[in-house]
């Protein structure tokens, strides 16, 4: 009668981790591939050219961070109605454009993830934006909190320099709250919060550049948010075709003949990209001078 064997002990997790090593080893050819979890690890690989900090791995921020990018943008948008022909995440896809190239012409800047949920009024009974389909609102203290939270973490890692800008006029208050009270709860850290207003405020719209630079006119002449019933205008659009065409519905517009906007034809699309990318770079000279300016006054 042949004895039973005895049961056969599993592997240990340590022992599985080690063998998925050897075989990555030997699969590459023998090189010795970093451990993930060791935070003192060399990264193996070249970095990424991102600035965006959820594009990069977390050794690529580590890193970045050692080089001295230490300054983090922090963007917010929304989602709400523009009209019929923009998409409603059009803060959102503006921030795309903008916050990479301003972090860009700072040199020693990454960008966070953009906060695309923002206060768009009342939820129930809707107000505001809230009255149109595919709004999407938080509260004040919902957006705040997030906030607070976001600027914490890259505080955490060793960013110093925390910059909040807001493509729309109703994300301003939460970001002014957020920055006074974070820089009085952290007066002995190295990380300082600074709300940067001219990237919307000055030249709004960029209205004097359009009309200066670009010979661009619209009417009626008058620089507000809706100065159309569609809450679009020529900044808007241009800046959002650089991202991505058809968040302005650039085909679908053509075919209908209505690719136009207070006035303006929007035709070629090749030039409404061009005018804005020249937009983009100057959303960010003006920004980039006000977060320096800001940067140097809390030295």
């Amino acid at each position: 009668m042949f004895s039973q064997a005895p049961p056969r002990t599993p592997p240990s997790r340590r022992t599985r981790q080690l063998a998925v090593w050897v075989l990555f080893a030997l699969a590459v050819g023998g090189g010795t591939p970093a451990v993930g979890q060791d935070l003192d690890a060399p990264r193996p690989i070249d970095r990424l050219e991102t600035v965006w900090i959820e594009e990069m791995t977390w050794m690529e921020v580590r890193d970045a961070l050692a080089e001295g990018m230490t300054t983090a943008i922090i963007g917010t948008g929304g989602i709400e109605q523009n009209g019929p022909y923009l998409a409603s995440g059009k803060h959102n896809f503006v921030l795309q454009a903008t916050a990479e190239a301003i972090a860009r012409e700072l040199g020693d800047a990454l960008v966070a993830p953009v906060i695309k949920l923002v206060p768009e009024g009342s939820i129930d009974p809707p107000s505001g934006h809230m009255r149109y389909h595919a709004t999407i609102s938080v509260r004040q203290e919902t957006f705040e909190a997030m906030l607070t939270d976001v600027l914490g973490s890259l505080a955490a890692h060793g960013f110093e320099n925390l910059v909040l800008i807001g493509d729309s006029g109703g994300n301003v208050s939460g970001m002014e709250n957020v920055a006074a009270a974070l820089n009085r709860a952290w007066a002995d850290r190295p990380a300082r919060v600074h709300f940067i207003p001219e990237y919307y405020t000055e030249d709004i719209y960029s209205c004097d550049y359009l009309k200066e630079e670009l010979g661009i006119f619209q009417q009626p002449d008058e620089c507000v948010a809706t100065r159309n019933e569609y809450h679009d205008d020529y900044h808007y659009s241009s800046i959002m075709a650089t991202v991505d065409p058809s968040t302005i519905r650039a085909d679908q517009r053509l075919e209908a003949g209505l690719f136009s906007i207070n006035g303006v034809d929007l035709s070629p699309l090749a030039s409404t990209v061009a005018n804005g990318r020249r937009l983009v770079d100057y959303r960010a000279e003006i920004t980039a001078r006000a977060i320096r300016r800001a940067i140097a006054e809390n030295d």
